[in-house]
């Protein structure tokens, strides 16, 4: 009788600082955005960078991983990839966010069927989704963010 082994890889789990607020808000998770995820030695601003940030029961963060480095104007991603770190890590819930190199926060249409899949499975999977943000440029001070639950999607 032959045993079966099993392996079980993730890449890219970075660890969170352990001062980390909550990230109960989408400014919170913009701010982790700035002080974090854009201090990466992987993070290109000149090309999509679509991250799930992996929290506990408090909204605390315990991890993130980058899913997929896109071009310019695109970043392609698969709810299975964006969920294998937050199953992995055992999160009770993830933020999912990207940027936008142009500087617009504004969602495409792809950003939209993007949210809509990853919400499905969310449900499916029982891991919370709190938002989906797209991060712009401080060079729109008053619009440097979009919130797809500000904004009523999820």
């Amino acid at each position: 009788m032959s045993k079966l082994i099993y392996e079980i890889r993730v890449s890219r789990i970075n660890e969170t600082p352990c001062n980390t607020a909550k990230l109960d808000a989408p400014e919170m998770a913009v701010d982790y955005w700035k002080n974090t995820i854009s201090q990466m030695p992987w993070y290109d601003s000149e090309r999509e960078q679509l991250i799930t940030i992996c929290l506990n029961t408090r909204y605390k963060p315990i991890g993130h991983s980058l899913v997929s480095i896109g071009s310019l104007s695109e970043s392609i991603a698969h709810p299975r990839e964006i969920f294998r770190s937050a199953i992995a890590v055992n999160s009770y819930a993830v933020i999912l966010m990207h940027n936008h190199p142009s500087g617009d926060p504004s969602p495409s249409e792809a950003d939209h069927r993007l949210t809509r899949r990853i919400s499905e499975g969310s449900t499916l999977l029982q891991i919370s989704l709190l938002d989906h943000i797209i991060v712009g440029t401080t060079a729109q001070p008053d619009r440097p963010y979009f919130s797809f639950k500000e904004a009523g999607v999820l």
